[in-house]
């Protein structure tokens, strides 16, 4: 098989690479340039931004590209058209958000979408996730494999949710934990992303695909004793009420990573019906795998994951903690 990664040195796209290479698949990565690619590929340059930003794509065939863009949708319609007689199919990494809001659990890929446009500059991050679909369908039809990821965890994060837990489990004490420990998570290990992803794609799958593991598959529970055994230092897990944490403005999701209480966001978030991507193959590792991992990994880095730009590093402040805690 031979694929072209566009993007391929960050996080999901640098996992979907590792995987096309473990299976001995010839890899062209096309970037920007600013972080190596993996060992083993081909290395084209380019800015999908700028005028003549394609160029390096202009010859060439491949079985299949992959494509995690997450800025404005006519990066992704140019990026198909180009490619569109020239490759044998296009997966877009796209996300559930682009599902309306609100949402009730247990909602499947046939649930109200937000509106998007292939010919939009970045508007919204669901609206250029809805757009950048319909623009890869657009080129390809049902040669389209729209893959709706979730909250996605493991090595190479460059958003720093896990990293936080780990970093802040490790340093021992006292820890506000939201509760409650019972309440269910739903993500993917990026690995089991990957390789989901090129396995639906090698079948020869179409269409949106739900792509999380099965709620439950962990809890905030499992999730941050599995982090606190990982790094060893000592920490103690104080469960917290979700109303002390509301009064305290400790806001859910960014000041607590992974974290949202029950109730209308965390159906949203949190209550994926995945049926079908389990129907078509869809293995989750364990939570205490995906934590282990991700913490060797950081470990190797000094303690400091990368981190997006045009992301905030999340976590809560030692001033939050300490309300939090309480006299």
């Amino acid at each position: 098989m031979k694929l072209l990664m566009l993007g391929g040195t960050e996080f999901v796209g640098r996992a979907i690479t590792e995987d096309a290479l473990d299976r001995g698949w010839d890899v062209t990565v096309f970037h920007r340039g600013h972080h190596a690619p993996p060992p083993g590929t081909t290395a084209v340059h380019g800015d999908r931004t700028a005028p003549g930003g394609l160029d390096a794509l202009a010859e060439g065939e491949w079985d299949l590209v992959v494509d995690t863009w997450g800025g404005a949708p006519t990066a992704v319609r140019d990026s198909a058209r180009l490619l569109a007689g020239r490759v044998g199919r296009y997966v877009y990494i796209s996300s559930r958000s682009v599902h309306a809001y609100p949402a009730p659990a247990c909602m499947g890929e046939d649930g109200p979408l937000v509106d998007g446009s292939p010919d939009a500059d970045s508007v919204a991050y669901a609206e250029d996730k809805r757009g950048a679909e319909i623009a890869a369908v657009d080129a390809f039809g049902d040669r389209a494999l729209l893959v709706r990821a979730g909250l996605i965890l493991g090595p190479y994060e460059n958003v720093g949710r896990l990293p936080w837990w780990l970093n802040r489990t490790a340093r021992g004490g006292p820890l506000p934990a939201p509760g409650p420990s019972d309440l269910p998570l739903q993500y993917v290990d990026v690995r089991d992303l990957a390789h989901w992803t090129l396995d639906a794609a090698e079948a020869g799958h179409g269409g949106p695909y739900n792509l999380v593991s099965p709620t439950g598959h962990a809890t905030m529970g499992s999730f941050l004793e599995a982090c606190a055994k990982v790094t060893g230092g000592g920490v103690e897990l104080r469960w917290t009420d979700p109303s002390r944490i509301e009064e305290a403005g400790v806001q859910p999701w960014t000041e607590l990573p992974a974290w949202v209480p029950e109730g209308e966001m965390h159906d949203y978030m949190y209550g994926a019906d995945v049926t079908k991507a389990l129907a078509a193959g869809l293995k989750c590792r364990p939570v205490e795998e995906t934590v282990a991992d991700t913490w060797a990994w950081l470990q190797e880095l000094g303690g400091v994951a990368p981190q997006r730009p045009d992301r905030p590093s999340p976590g809560m402040s030692a001033e939050q903690e300490a309300a939090l805690l309480g006299p």
